[in-house]
């Protein structure tokens, strides 16, 4: 899908460099992804480079580059090009050196242990609204500054399995009926995150600030602050429920919104992960669900991850975001 950008940069009249004029970018659909090749991100980008990476961000949604065997120093270094680095999470201690860096490791996420027991568990589960939620997230919208970018490293993959996928919320909300269309450009969310209440207390974080609770407002329609494209702002994880309607008709709708954004196969890329490669999206279009295949693989996945800008969200009416309960996000640099 092309993307008109609100301010594209006059055409330049000076030969492209080296490293600009070897990068290639192949759509991986007609809609979502693409793969980025021609470059080493292990050397620092020039500054046409780094646009036309940027642009290709702006018009493809989802970037991979394939055999990036980074370190985590050019990792942070290559994010840079999108913006502010962010520390790794706003719950989650990044590295002990690089408190830039989140690291996913599957055998420590499964085998977490709930501190809840089973009359607890029982209780959480009754008084708690059921929904097929699956995988499918926005990143850290429990915030009301949620990071703008989101660059991913295969730290070790296993082989055939791993996966991640995409969907381009800009086109499932161009999917819609002018008249539903109209319904939720006026329409807020509430997005939320309690790890304690569900089990799983967080440690205490590196520089003091709180694990938790969060929850946040966010118009249920986002305005792309670079393109100035209308994209549903969903998120099945962390959307709690919708202030200006009533619990069955917010559960009515979000049903409809979710298994729109989960069953349109159509508007979704699917990336099977290498060791080494490098995957970059924007979190202000797109929402993923990743390793989806988890529970049908044993062997060990290890990704590190880096974000960049947190920003305040808008729709259409003017709204804009903000925190109820918990700390906005920040960064580093």
């Amino acid at each position: 899908m092309s993307v008109d950008l609100v301010e594209k940069p006059s055409p330049s009249t000076t030969t492209p460099s080296s490293q600009a004029a070897a990068l290639t970018v192949k759509p991986l659909t007609p809609i979502l992804g693409a793969e980025v090749g021609g470059i080493d991100l292990r050397q620092e980008l020039d500054a046409q480079t780094a646009v036309r990476v940027r642009e290709a961000l702006l018009a493809h949604k989802v970037l991979v580059f394939r055999d990036q065997p980074l370190t985590d120093d050019e990792q942070i270094r290559f994010s840079r090009i999108f913006g502010k680095v962010t520390p790794a999470h706003p719950i989650t201690n990044g590295l002990p050196d690089q408190p830039a860096i989140m690291q996913n490791v599957k055998s420590v996420m499964t085998s977490r242990v709930n501190e809840l027991d089973a009359v607890a568990r029982q209780q959480l589960r009754a008084n708690s609204k059921g929904r097929r939620l699956r995988g499918w997230h926005t990143d850290i919208t429990f915030v009301a500054n949620p990071t703008s970018v989101t660059i991913l490293r295969g730290l070790e993959i296993p082989d055939g399995a791993g996966d991640t996928a995409w969907v381009d919320l800009e086109a499932l909300y161009a999917a819609l009926s002018p008249a539903f269309q109209q319904l939720v450009d006026g329409l807020t969310a509430v997005h939320g995150r309690d790890d304690a209440r569900i089990g799983y207390t967080p440690q205490p974080r590196d520089d003091g600030r709180t694990t938790g609770p969060f929850l946040s407002e966010h118009a249920l329609v986002r305005i792309h602050p670079e393109t100035g494209r209308k994209s549903l702002f969903v998120n099945p994880v962390f959307l709690k429920y919708i202030p200006d309607l009533t619990d069955a008709e917010g559960a009515a709708l979000l049903d409809y919104l979710f298994e729109e954004q989960a069953g349109r196969i159509d508007l979704q890329v699917r990336v099977q992960w290498r060791t080494n490669d490098i995957v970059v999206w924007d979190n202000r279009n797109t929402s993923h669900w990743g390793p989806l295949d988890e529970i049908h693989f044993a062997a060990e996945r290890i990704v590190r991850r880096t974000t960049v800008d947190p920003e305040y969200t808008t729709g259409p009416t003017g709204f804009r975001s903000r925190q109820i309960v918990g700390e906005p996000f920040y960064t580093l640099d």
